[in-house]
């Protein structure tokens, strides 16, 4: 009887540890990223059908690190990650810039992934100013632009087209200085699909798994 019992009991261990396994080594995957239309960043899961009328990045006009014109058209048929940030910035902007860096040798073969970082201080950084900061940083003008322009402009597009100032969304104070850590993942028609923290290399690599989806998600 006692035999009996052990084998009893050893085969409902064995079971329940199987049960457990499966449990813990089943992940979850994602294989479709959602759209954000809103300041709030609140994920809207949208059909094609569902995407007339919704925000979209409005249409650009801005001046690269070499002195060229940069526009939507620029982008189109890309999937871009574009971030704000300017050249002086001690504080947030270098762990920015490497991280660019680290998604622009990620895709340095890679010609459909493109990146865009907005100076916020266009009155310091003019396009001789960019183009040094470009060396520095080992920038690849083919897939990277740094782009300066009319502050107004910039600001304007930060905050209603990226939604990238989380303070103007509470204040809507329009002459507070834009700083923010945002990684913003913009996809082939011009739909955000992603923000990320770009100072936070865990979810650095989150947008790189994204961008991912996005090249199989692409007609």
């Amino acid at each position: 009887m006692r035999l009996f019992l052990s084998l009893f009991m050893s085969v409902i261990l064995v079971f329940s540890c199987k049960k457990q396994e499966d449990k813990t080594t089943v992940k979850p995957t994602v294989d479709k990223l959602p759209y954000f239309i809103a300041s709030d960043f609140t994920p809207q899961w949208l059909t094609v059908s569902d995407l007339e009328g919704k925000h979209k990045i409005p249409s650009f006009s801005f001046t690269n690190q070499n002195g060229d014109t940069i526009t939507n058209d620029t982008y189109k048929d890309k999937i871009y990650v574009a971030d704000f940030f300017f050249t002086i910035c001690p504080g947030i902007c270098p762990k920015l810039t490497k991280n660019m860096n680290l998604i622009q040798d990620t895709y340095k073969n890679d010609n459909d992934i493109k990146l865009l970082s907005h100076t916020v201080m266009p009155w310091h950084d003019s396009v001789p100013v960019l183009k040094e900061y470009a060396i520095k940083n080992t920038i690849d003008d083919r897939k990277w632009n740094l782009v300066t322009g009319d502050k107004e402009e910039i600001y304007t597009i930060a905050r209603k087209g990226y939604f990238a100032d989380e303070d103007f969304v509470k204040t809507q104070d329009e002459n507070s200085f834009i700083h923010t850590e945002n990684f913003i993942l913009v996809d082939t028609q011009g739909y955000i699909r992603g923000v990320y923290n770009g100072t936070i290399p865990i979810d650095v690599k989150r947008l790189i798994r994204h961008i991912e989806i996005l090249k199989k998600e692409r007609p």
